[in-house]
């Protein structure tokens, strides 16, 4: 019996001409008219590819709500949301929603790099690595005891979501042969088969 984890990146929030910031957990922004796209073409795509989910998480903020309630419109289905605070955004410390050039120039490129390919937190961002790690760890046990058979739709962050491999029990391995970084509105899925989780797609882009 086959259960599937879908993740998605929540829509963008920014139009062109906008300062881009770092928005994280206490910055709660609506998406933008191009991320509400970006939810239709995600709820079009779990349509078409056989995905549509039997449950729903998203975390509290809007953007990862309004993304899921586009993708429902779009798929033509009505699902009740369930939050859940592990899907929250991380908190960005002193650089949460300051403008990208600002955070760039007190980190530096190279620490930003380091984060975005191998999930190292950068100096003055409050992000509990091991907590998000377990979180997801405890999330897949409940999926696969609690939704067996089912697919399970959650709704995140990019922040949050590079650590779900670790339900793989192989993080360095996947890492070696995936970039962390997920696109706004892409797609992750996973298979729970024979007591593992593994990874058929990442970042997939509706």
């Amino acid at each position: 019996m086959k259960t599937t984890l879908l993740i998605a990146r929540h829509g963008n929030t920014f139009s062109p001409g906008d300062v881009v910031t770092r928005v994280g957990a206490r910055t709660d922004m609506p998406l933008s008219p191009s991320g509400l796209e970006q939810g239709r073409k995600l709820g079009l795509y779990l349509r078409e590819h056989n995905l549509l989910p039997d449950i729903v998480f998203t975390s509290a903020l809007l953007r990862t709500k309004q993304t899921a309630e586009q993708a429902f419109a779009a798929a033509g289905i009505a699902k009740t949301i369930n939050i859940n605070p592990l899907f929250n955004e991380i908190d960005y410390g002193i650089d949460e929603n300051r403008p990208e050039a600002e955070v760039v120039a007190r980190v530096g490129a190279d620490a930003l790099k380091a984060w975005d390919d191998d999930a190292v937190v950068p100096d003055g961002w409050k992000v509990d690595v091991e907590a998000i790690i377990r979180g997801w760890k405890n999330f897949g046990v409940g999926a696969a005891r609690d939704y067996a058979g089912r697919k399970i739709l959650v709704v995140t962050s990019n922040g949050i979501a590079r650590f779900a491999p670790h339900l793989t029990g192989d993080f360095e391995g996947f890492r070696r042969e995936h970039k962390l970084k997920i696109s706004t509105g892409a797609l992750c899925v996973f298979a729970y088969e024979a007591n593992t989780w593994k990874v058929e797609g990442w970042n997939i882009k509706p």
